[in-house]
């Protein structure tokens, strides 16, 4: 502050003007830096959420599997994973500019997406599921599957850059890659013992929805950091600030809540709670494409149709396809991640332009959106398919019965969540 009363005392404009420069640099710098710690907070509320949507016997081994993921998530993107999504082509094939190329706030903000995208499949195969065999698909996911592909939009010079395709903060590169990776696991571990028995669909209830709805809170809190960090600094491209991306992230997190309620209302007859949590995230990653290109009217109408859509499309995906998804996680981070990545293209908006369908943009941005999306949707199908399939052919990827209905806690780790309480099951 000094230099620059100084600077005003002289008279001296264009010194002036580098020094707020810089103080702009620096508090940009601290947004990140911020940002970065409540995405790393994100991963208690992955934790809480999980455990308490599955049963008490499998806590401990939810909470390994989301301690497991940000170390293992920190090294694995520090050595390798980042090359690969930010290292200039020209330096390279495979990895593009070299080994432990990430460096200070932005390594471990990027560091922290990569986390994320790996324990969206911890919760959807729950209860079931070998340690060792997850330990290994964290590291592939973390270090290889996410950085490739999240390279295709953050890298600056990926194809789907080059055509225009629009991710700001991750619906397709973080949200729909975790998201079918999880649907793809689902299908390969099978159904949890009991689940589906002749015809009928049995409900397995978490243990703690207290928990889970807390879960939500934290992620909720999280999630300004994760969108509004995404800017990159404080204020931003075509006038959008990192205050007003909070703002729209928080209007379509609740309208998503809220179109979820409703629906359960309608559909149960009763407000479903578990249903709702998953319809506030749903309006989370709704908007996480598009935070910074949609109005918040727009933000608003994109989160309450995605708490209306993840209802339908878990029930869908149990019922009709019978697949175990424990706690949604396909539903809510890969459908609705598809989701808000088209949105763009329907109703977005660049500065005072519209870019979609439904203001004057036309079909053009839609269409370059869908081609995004597809594109996340197969790379994560078929690399995850690829991985787990051979897991399964070689180490497994299921636990026994026994230890499946005994529960993960003891056999996996040696410890239960609840001590003294006696295991009934829950």
């Amino acid at each position: 502050m000094n230099v620059i009363y100084t600077t005003i005392q002289n008279n001296d404009a264009s010194s002036l003007a580098i020094e707020l420069g810089k103080i702009k640099e620096d508090l940009g710098m601290l947004w990140m830096l911020l940002s970065a710690i409540l995405v790393f907070f994100m991963q208690a509320g992955f934790t809480l959420v999980e455990s308490g949507m599955t049963r008490s016997k499998n806590a401990v081994n939810i909470a390994m599997k989301n301690l497991l993921d940000i170390c293992v998530g920190s090294l694995t993107y520090w050595i390798i994973g980042y090359s690969l999504m930010y290292g200039k082509t020209s330096n390279g094939y495979f990895f593009w500019g070299g080994l432990f190329l990430g460096e200070g706030v932005d390594l471990l903000f990027q560091t922290m997406f990569a986390a994320t995208a790996a324990t969206i499949v911890s919760g959807a195969i729950a209860g079931r599921t070998k340690y060792s065999t997850y330990v290994i698909f964290s590291i592939i996911i973390t270090a290889f599957i996410y950085p490739i592909s999240g390279g295709w939009q953050w890298q600056g010079e990926g194809w789907l850059t080059k055509i225009g395709f629009i991710d700001f903060a991750g619906s397709s590169v973080v949200h729909s890659v975790g998201g079918w990776a999880a649907l793809v696991a689902a299908i390969l571990v099978g159904p949890r013992i009991g689940k589906f028995v002749g015809n009928k669909v049995i409900p397995i209830p978490g243990h703690n929805q207290i928990l889970a709805t807390l879960g939500v809170f934290i992620l909720w809190f999280g999630w300004f950091g994760f969108n509004g960090g995404s800017q990159l600094a404080w204020g931003g491209q075509d006038a959008i600030s990192a205050s007003n991306i909070v703002l729209i992230t928080n209007l379509s997190a609740a309208a998503g809540g809220l179109g979820a309620l409703i629906t359960t209302w309608i559909w149960y007859g009763k407000p479903h709670l578990a249903q709702t949590l998953n319809g506030a995230l749903a309006g989370l990653v709704s908007i996480t494409a598009g935070c910074s290109y949609l109005t918040e009217t727009g933000a608003a109408l994109a989160g309450l149709i995605g708490g209306v859509l993840v209802v339908f499309s878990i029930e869908f995906i149990e019922k009709k396809l019978r697949i175990d998804d424990a706690i949604g996680a396909a539903s809510v981070h890969g459908v609705v991640g598809i989701w808000g990545t088209l949105v763009i293209g329907l109703w977005g908006v660049n500065g005072d332009k519209g870019i979609g369908l439904f203001n004057g943009g036309g079909l053009s941005q839609l269409g370059i959106q869908v081609i995004g999306a597809i594109a996340y949707a197969l790379w994560a199908t078929i690399l995850a398919f690829i991985v787990l399939y051979t897991l399964k052919k070689t180490i497994g990827l299921r636990v026994s019965k026994e230890i499946e209905e005994k529960g993960l806690d003891l056999a996996e780790h040696g410890t239960i969540a609840y001590p003294g309480k006696r295991d009934r099951g829950e």
